[in-house]
């Protein structure tokens, strides 16, 4: 906006005016000088009206940021931006609401006998979480139905960080046996036991990260840690059914060789609020139809859909 300032008298006796640009509240005027005061709305209608007339300025396009809304459970500062997936597979929303279908009876061994059936719901909070994270080192390489007894029993015995920590090998052994690798869990088992008690008060590490520093704790464990014992949702939970049934579906972008790498490409184009739910529908469906060893595809509604079938 431009404001009339009055100047000497010519040789006709003509006043002559000239016009002053109002600076903004982060210009510099040449030569040195005060910066003027950002109008208020009153005084720049004033203004306006001692203008002769009005003078247009073009204003330059300003580019616009956009901020995203951290997910829940997660801090904003550092938040990478939300974005849609550059690859995803081809009739995964299909295979997977056919999956719900065949998975509606919920009779499936993880669904009775999971992690999330073997802690005591009337112990203290912290008991649980301790329960949790051993149900889950149990259970590597073990069946659940063989998870579940040895969970059973060491309830019966005592399962809290203390009982465990006086109980000894040979004792512990016996009650856990027979889930696999049963010797290098009793050293484990007693290991972190140890740890929890030293440096965490004796409850189970609230990060990924943490939890991943226990002896015989890897990341299917802890992110399913991470849901079950304390509500947050870290990122999928990847086992050997997962594992498989992500390749045979061809869920993934190219063959991957571990369960973790599985993981990787799977939450890179799987929408995040279906994190929680994969791991129990796909362990289930790995149980009950899409076996290691003669997958039964014949009963399954993903037979036409599946790249699997199509090769067998």
């Amino acid at each position: 906006m431009c404001s009339p300032q009055e100047s000497s008298m010519n040789a006709g006796g003509v006043r002559m005016v000239t016009r002053s640009r109002v600076l903004g509240p982060s210009a510099r005027p040449r030569g040195g000088g005060e910066v003027a005061a950002p109008l208020r709305r009153g005084e720049a209608s004033a203004e306006g009206e001692k203008s002769h007339r009005p003078v247009k300025r073009q204003r330059k396009a300003q580019s616009l940021n956009v901020a995203y809304e951290a997910p829940d459970g997660e801090k904003g500062e550092g938040t990478k931006p939300l974005k849609a997936p550059s690859w995803e597979p081809q009739d995964w929303r299909q295979q997977l609401a056919n999956i719900r279908t065949m998975r509606s009876g919920k009779d499936a061994p993880v669904d009775q006998l999971g992690v999330e059936h073997c802690y005591d719901p009337s112990a203290p909070p912290k008991v649980r979480r301790y329960q949790v994270l051993l149900s889950l080192m149990l259970s590597s390489q073990t069946k659940d139905q063989v998870t579940a007894g040895a969970m059973q029993r060491l309830r019966a015995h005592g399962l809290t960080v203390e009982s465990i920590l006086q109980t000894d090998d040979s004792t512990l052994g016996t009650l856990i046996y027979p889930v696999g690798f049963w010797r290098n869990k009793v050293k484990y088992i007693k290991q972190t036991s140890a740890i929890l008690q030293q440096h965490y008060g004796g409850d189970i590490p609230a990060s990924v990260a943490e939890l991943l520093t226990l002896p015989g704790v890897g990341p299917k464990m802890a992110h399913l840690a991470m849901t079950v014992a304390w509500g947050t949702v870290s990122g999928i939970a990847v086992d050997t059914h997962v594992h498989r049934i992500s390749n045979r579906l061809k869920w993934t972008k190219k063959v991957t060789k571990s369960p973790e790498e599985t993981r990787i490409a799977l939450e890179e184009w799987l929408p995040r609020d279906l994190w929680s739910e994969i791991n129990g529908l796909l362990v289930g469906f790995g149980q009950q139809t899409c076996l290691p060893v003669r997958p039964r595809c014949q009963v399954c509604l993903n037979q036409a859909l599946c790249p699997a079938a199509q090769g067998l």
